[in-house]
């Protein structure tokens, strides 16, 4: 009964990866993949903990974590756009 939640959501992390390692331009977009590894990795400990009976106190622990990491991931975004005006990450060094 796990196998049907876990390969999709193995397949969503994978994928959000993917997009990760392939689109690097945009800093928006870097920041939405890591959200959604973030995501499928709650919805993976989330069914893990849920199947196996443990404690799901972990899982609100991971919860307040990545929003945490969401929060400071943003607040970088507006730094960057307000200094650079733009979210390409190309413009910030100049050695590119």
């Amino acid at each position: 009964m796990m196998n049907y939640y876990l390969y999709p959501l193995i397949n969503l992390f994978l994928l959000s990866m993917l997009i990760f390692i392939l689109k690097y331009k945009h800093f928006l977009v870097m920041l939405m993949s890591m959200e959604l590894m973030v995501l499928s990795l709650y919805a993976l400990f989330f069914t893990y903990f849920y199947f196996f009976n443990h404690e799901q106190f972990f899982v609100i622990l991971y919860l307040v974590m990545s929003v945490c990491e969401s929060a400071v991931g943003l607040s970088l975004l507006v730094l960057i756009v307000r200094s650079h005006f733009s979210d390409l990450l190309l413009l910030l060094d100049n050695l590119w």
